[in-house]
């Protein structure tokens, strides 16, 4: 099946999906369900799991559909996958069933976009729902904690990618909310080329986009900005707290640290509140300035991603010295340890 066939396909199923009424599906689902058959591609929208594990058991590989899902690629919904028929790889993202059409509506608004995960196909099981993404090379937030950090000229043509990943999510009124490293992953073995990678926890605006209020309070507690946390529950900006991410994920990608960390979140969310943060002299002004545009306390005066794109350290990005590098390298190895996990902000509930 060629890519353009099989994209118009996931397209033809992802509408299927959305126009059905939910209710019929879940009032039906254990009726339906039963042994897959043989398929040679991507498999009917509608084709029922075979089984799944539930929490708490093993990580062997099990059946879903004509998939088959093997170890887990981050915490417990995510994992790799491979088509039994095609042995071609496939990202699975396992989601709570209930609430599914929300969670698939990005996709349909975002369509497809170089530096944005397509969907690829969708199983609907007993309990969950299986949406299929392609298959990558590992993710930002680990190749970030493994190289300590990264050149300059290197930081500057990935950042671009995730900055035109946003980009079109936020010209398509949708607003990312939970946005960090381990979001972007890697579609070639050269780690060249970055896409964002699943869009089931994005918040869709309406109306004609132009007002991007929430007040929601979600997110990994290192990326949140400060205003998250200061003004009592009330709105705020998503595509500016998008770009607070964003700042941060720069930061962290060129100096290989959080700019705001603690082991407490109480300490944590108290930094990130004065967003007082340091840069070190060998990072280029045109790299400080850039960051500095995006880390601004106040969300009014963070530039929007269509600014940002037009910086002129994207356009030329300073490669510093290859002997600054090597000091700093070694001297930022220790300071990342376990600051670099991803935590779950505790008092904060996820959207459903």
């Amino acid at each position: 099946m060629s890519l353009n066939a099989a994209s118009a396909r996931s397209q033809q199923c992802l509408k299927r999906l959305l126009d059905e009424p939910q209710d019929n599906l879940l009032k039906c689902k254990r009726a339906r369900l039963a042994p897959p058959p043989p398929s040679t591609g991507l498999s009917p929208c509608l084709r029922p799991a075979s089984h799944a594990p539930k929490t708490g058991q093993s990580q062997s590989p099990f059946r879903v559909g004509p998939y088959v899902l093997l170890e887990r690629c981050e915490r417990e919904r995510t994992y790799r996958a491979v088509h039994v028929h095609t042995e071609k790889q496939y990202t699975c993202q396992v989601l709570p069933l209930r609430g599914y059409q929300e969670r698939l509506a990005a996709y349909a608004r975002v369509g497809s976009h170089d530096n944005v995960c397509g969907l690829l196909d969708v199983v609907i099981g007993q309990e969950s729902l299986y949406v299929f993404l392609p298959g990558h090379h590992g993710d930002m937030h680990a190749y970030v904690r493994d190289r300590k950090r990264l050149s300059e000229e290197e930081a500057g043509l990935l950042f671009a990618q995730m900055l035109n990943a946003i980009l079109h999510c936020h010209q398509h009124g949708v607003v990312l909310r939970d946005l960090k490293l381990r979001r972007f992953v890697f579609m070639d073995k050269y780690r060249t080329r970055l896409a964002l990678l699943g869009l089931d926890d994005c918040v869709l605006l309406q109306g004609d986009h132009e007002d991007d209020s929430l007040t929601d309070r979600h997110g990994c507690p290192a990326y949140v900005g400060p205003e998250l946390l200061t003004n009592g529950g009330g709105p705020y900006s998503g595509r500016a707290a998008d770009v607070w991410s964003l700042g941060v994920s720069l930061y962290t990608m060129l100096i290989g640290r959080y700019p705001f960390q603690d082991t407490q979140p109480a300490a944590l969310f108290a930094k990130i509140r004065r967003g007082a943060f340091s840069l070190p002299d060998w990072l280029s002004p045109q790299a400080k300035c850039l960051i500095g545009c995006m880390l601004r306390k106040a969300p009014a005066e963070r530039l929007t991603a269509s600014e940002l794109l037009m910086h002129p350290w994207l356009a030329s990005p300073c490669a510093p010295p290859h002997s600054v590098y090597k000091t700093q390298h070694s001297s930022h190895a220790s300071a990342q340890g376990k600051q670099d996990d991803d935590q779950v902000v505790p008092t904060w509930t996820e959207k459903h």
